[in-house]
């Protein structure tokens, strides 16, 4: 407690047993409002002779024996301020000052508490003036003015003084002084110079009267009518009564009552063509319904015999795409060509529009990419995750002129990116650029399986260790998020934790030789990287975890706009000219906490599980120690891993989740279930995204080769339409929007190949009213889930009654007198001898009239 100022005070933990030993239990021995508790000191030194070092006294021995006093001073921390539930008074001093406040302290309580004395108000006296020479001061230091005002007579000619007004209307423009123009002008014949004043100010508002004259070159003629014309009794009822006015009312009555039927029939102001453009833009044209081949991409060299992972469009620069491949192999066949597969690079491919043939970037990394992210600050920085469960940074700043210049970029020029592949002539002279990766993460303290999402966190806050969000100190993206099926969710920050200082001796001593083609931006992260928020996701009741595939954060959504250039670099800026290379920049801010920021996010699992969790961590009242939180609601929703967990880019709040052969869509804050869940396909669907100007539609690939498309405003229940490909398995999907007028979307399959295609216009542009249809839509099903919950809850309370009922019965039927039970006895063995009587005569073994006789 040195740092914190209390050097006296010592953080200690009490187990539930060390409690009971010593009667210090929380909320029963010692509470909030008295939470000191004296122990003796013999009593502490018999514990740790009894239990030696399970004692919870043993950190603090020494301590303890070198105590002078005979009791010491246990307080109950309920808050934590210290750590932990207890702490440890280590001075007589100290104890005192807790047991007994100082004097000074109680005479200024006991002052207060003395009522007030009742105020009675004295006015003032005036007293004498007396002069002590400021008035000379104030008149020195006063301002007068030395020239004259300009004054101006303007008059009108004297015949038309007091002559009658009579006012009418005319058009100021066609009558010859109708209005006069005063325009301002600059007088050359004067040339006033600014001198420097010595001008005092007074405390005291000056009031003084200011002209001031505004330069407006369209003069209007305005008019007002001082007193309302309003008729007397007589004069109402003489023009109501005139055949003036009922001439008039059956000249225009036929056109008066045609106007109103107009109205009531149609609506005179609605835009024709606006409706029927949108009529349009609703049901579209039927021939232009399908996605259109644009380009393909794939290298026999770098990809064969490999898939794609992932894709990502640049965030700046229009036609550049960027994928990650692997190898087409299974676990038990990794593991068996283990060694080969050591030689071969894994890579992730830059392709451009202009040239299908050649990847202008690639980069190299460990282990086979299956997810990557450009940074929203900064697209030239990249992070991914591996297979082997490390987290990879790269930096191609050296390299960013170069594909941004690259011939035909724009993709406007169609000629030239459409030609066939046997008329491009191959550059054998052209080399592509491998870069290296800055730095990959600590291969102990990260994940131990591969990675399968990862997220980097909006630059607007930023989180602690505990999980607890702030602002961003460096006004850039600097954290990350990962997954992976380790059963763990990792929180990374790329900047340093706490720069040590380091002599110029000691630092020519460490030197480490670094490639010329490597950048310097992470080199404090390599093979040292640790991840700052760990957070595990256990299955409550059992010793299972469930396994994370994919997350969605809360500001997701974010990240779907297109990002002009400018405004990346004004955030850039914020930092200095290159932030990523003074990453240290704002670490010595204060953190500012974020009231009531929303933490929790949603987690798809490989078992088909959609999660709602928060991702803040709290202390476990019993050990003290920082645990994961339990989620907010669990269900198994899907029959199989789910892949995709997505965000609306219109709302923020609606989650959209494919896995198996089903899709859900969740709104979050509604715990009942699902607001859609589409039924079982036939064939898997392993890809999905939502579209980026229209709302209620989204993209799903399958097994197949096949893509459906959804449209929640003309369908709910089934896609819209279906188109086919490719003829393997698709593996991802992601749409981009080039311009307003023009959207495309990259589809990649099992065998490595990228496919982009056009969105047609019926698919790419909404209705005006589209976003509020769909979250009517949103909003109906929310009201339909919480309606079936109150049916659910009233069939349970009524089946709950039911078997009350038969219960009462029950007990009611074995309720019965001794006289009923030996008359329901005797019937019932008359009952049996009739039926005896009956069966012994059917088989003939006694005639009736014997049976009668014996009778």
């Amino acid at each position: 407690m040195m740092d914190s100022g209390h050097p006296e005070i010592f953080p200690l933990v009490l187990t539930t047993k060390t409690q009971e030993i010593f009667n210090c239990r929380p909320d029963e021995d010692v509470t909030e409002q008295e939470p000191n508790k004296l122990i003796k000191k013999e009593d502490i030194l018999q514990d740790l002779k009894n239990r030696a070092g399970v004692s919870d006294f043993h950190p603090f021995k020494k301590l303890v024996m070198e105590y002078p006093g005979e009791e010491i001073l246990i307080v109950y921390d309920k808050e934590f301020k210290y750590g932990q539930n207890f702490y440890l008074i280590g001075t007589e001093e100290a104890k005192e000052n807790i047991l007994k406040p100082p004097e000074e302290q109680i005479v200024v309580e006991e002052i207060k508490e003395i009522p007030e004395e009742v105020y009675v108000y004295k006015p003032p006296i005036p007293k004498p003036w007396v002069s002590l020479g400021s008035e000379k001061e104030i008149e020195e230091e006063s301002f007068y003015e030395s020239t004259s005002k300009v004054t101006y007579k303007i008059s009108r000619e004297r015949k038309h003084f007091g002559a009658p007004i009579h006012f009418g209307d005319y058009n100021a423009s066609g009558v010859k002084d109708g209005y006069i123009e005063c325009t301002s002008y600059q007088d050359k014949n004067f040339a006033i110079k600014q001198l420097e004043k010595d001008v005092a100010i007074q405390m005291i508002p000056i009031v003084e009267d200011k002209k001031t004259q505004t330069l407006w070159k369209y003069p209007k003629n305005a008019a007002i009518q001082y007193e309302p014309r309003e008729f007397t009794e007589e004069e109402c009822n003489a023009y109501l009564k005139s055949k003036s006015l009922k001439d008039f009312l059956n000249s225009v009555s036929l056109n008066v009552e045609m106007a109103l039927q107009q109205n009531e029939i149609m609506n005179a102001f609605i835009d024709d063509w606006k409706a029927l453009a949108e009529e349009e833009t609703t049901f579209g044209d039927k021939t232009d319904s399908h996605l259109k081949e644009y380009q393909s991409f794939t290298d026999l060299h770098n990809i064969k015999d490999k898939t794609i992972t992932c894709i990502c469009w640049h965030p700046t620069i229009n036609g550049l795409i960027a994928v990650s491949v692997a190898e087409r192999l299974s676990y038990e066949e990794r593991v068996h060509y283990a060694g080969r597969l050591l030689l071969q690079q894994s890579l992730i491919l830059f392709w451009s529009f202009s040239d299908p043939i050649h990847p202008q970037l690639m980069l190299e990394s460990p282990d086979d990419i299956f997810c990557f992210r450009f940074c929203p600050s900064n697209p030239n920085i990249i992070a991914g995750g591996c297979i082997n469960g490390q987290v990879v940074l790269w930096d191609i700043t050296s390299h960013s002129e170069r594909i941004a210049n690259v011939k035909g970029t724009g993709g406007t020029s169609k000629k030239a990116t459409l030609k066939p592949i046997f008329l491009l002539e191959p550059d054998s002279t052209k080399e592509t650029p491998f870069v290296r990766h800055c730095a990959v993460s600590s291969i102990e303290h990260g994940h131990k399986k591969i990675i399968t999402d990862i997220h980097w966190l909006t630059d607007n806050y930023e989180l602690n260790r505990l999980g607890h969000a702030f602002e961003n100190r460096s006004a850039i993206c600097c954290q990350l998020v990962t997954c992976s099926v380790d059963c763990t969710i990792y929180f990374w920050d790329i900047r340093p934790t706490r720069p040590p200082p380091v002599t110029p001796e000691k630092k020519k001593e460490e030197v480490i030789e670094v490639p010329k083609d490597v950048p310097l931006t992470f080199l404090h992260l390599d093979l040292s990287w640790k991840p700052l928020l760990k957070i595990s996701l256990n299955k409550s009741g059992t010793t299972l975890d469930y396994c994370p595939v994919k997350v969605s954060l809360r500001d997701d959504y974010l990240h779907y706009a297109t990002k002009d250039i400018q405004t990346l670099q004004l955030k850039a800026q914020l930092a200095g000219s290159d932030p990523y290379h003074n990453l240290e920049y704002g670490l010595s801010l204060t953190l500012r906490p974020i009231e009531d920021y929303d933490t929790k996010f949603f987690i798809g699992t490989g078992e088909g599980e959609v999660i709602y969790l928060d991702w803040k961590l709290e202390r476990d009242h019993d050990s003290g120690r920082l645990m994961s939180q339990k989620p907010v609601f669990q269900y198994r929703i899907h029959d199989g891993s789910i892949h995709t967990v997505q965000r609306s880019p219109f709302y923020k709040d609606i989650v959209l989740t494919i896995g198996g052969w089903n899709v859900a869509i969740w709104k979050e804050g509604v715990c009942e279930g699902p607001l859609l869940l589409s039924c079982c396909n036939t064939k898997r669907y392993t890809a999905g995204h939502w579209s980026l100007t229209r709302p209620g539609v989204f993209f799903l690939g399958r097994e197949d080769g096949y893509i459906d498309i959804w449209d929640l405003l003309e369908k709910t229940h089934e896609a819209a339409q279906s188109q086919n490909i490719c003829i393997t398995t698709i593996t991802y999907i992601r749409p981009w929007q080039v311009s307003a007028k023009q959207q495309f979307i990259a589809i990649a399959d099992h065998y490595g190949t990228l496919h982009i295609l056009e969105i047609p216009w019926t698919l790419s542009h909404p209705s005006s009213s589209e976003v509020v249809s769909v979250n009517n839509y949103f909003e109906r099903e929310v009201n339909h889930l919480k309606y079936v919950e109150k049916r659910r809850e009233m069939r349970a309370k009524e089946k709950e009654e039911m078997i009350l009922e038969a219960e009462r019965k029950k007990a009611k039927v074995f309720q019965k007198t001794r006289e009923q039970l030996e008359a329901e006895l005797r019937l019932a063995y008359l009952d049996y001898l009739e039926l005896e009587n009956k069966t012994l005569i059917n088989l003939g073994i006694v005639e009736t009239e014997k049976l009668g006789s014996a009778w």
